[in-house]
């Protein structure tokens, strides 16, 4: 069992995090959340506060003695599920000016897997300024892009083709994923 982060934040698309952390769960791991105060509305908005249901422990986004603020805390890797554009500039300056950009900020330091997912589109020269900012840093920025090859059925199915990237880039093994989302088998 590994131990993971999942920040939320404003940005539409409160489905990935639920189906993360669900899958997350599935596979026996330890889930820690942060959710913004935009993350809350929107995850309410979206009808996504099952969210919840898959997290062992839910972290107040002000509370900077949280265990996950330190590097000395034992975590595999942390996604930002969804991550609008204003949580990824201040992870790009790394500014730590609440929990979930601080404990980004530790898994660029302690070199942990930071998976980025932003959800917003268009992006404009700033986003992408911010996305190849942390990814020098070491992040994966994973758009919220799924594919069709798989011929998803349901919109979960399509949301899990994302989300299987999002596990992959965390250290969750192939044989876990398999389970997941049909690999890709290019027509004979």
């Amino acid at each position: 069992m590994s131990r993971f982060i999942l920040g939320v934040t404003g940005a539409s698309g409160s489905i990935y995090a639920t189906r993360t952390a669900m899958h997350l769960k599935r596979l026996g791991h330890h889930v820690t959340a942060i959710v913004t105060a935009p993350g809350r509305e929107v995850m309410e908005f979206e009808g996504e506060t099952r969210f919840l249901d898959f997290c062992d422990v839910v972290c107040n986004v002000g509370d900077f003695f949280a265990e996950c603020a330190s590097g000395s805390a034992d975590y595999a890797g942390m996604a930002v599920v969804p991550c609008s554009m204003g949580t990824l500039g201040r992870i790009a300056a790394g500014t730590s000016d609440n929990l979930l950009v601080r404990v980004a900020d530790v898994c660029f330091k302690e070199h942990r897997h930071l998976v980025i997912v932003p959800r917003e589109m268009p992006y404009n020269l700033i986003h992408i300024e911010n996305m190849e900012r942390v990814t020098r840093a070491g992040a994966v920025v994973i758009p919220a892009s799924p594919q069709f090859y798989s011929k998803p059925a349901t919109i979960e199915e399509l949301v899990d083709t994302v989300v299987a990237k999002i596990l992959k880039h965390l250290g969750i093994s192939q044989e876990q994923l398999d389970g997941i989302v049909k690999r890709w088998n290019p027509p004979a």
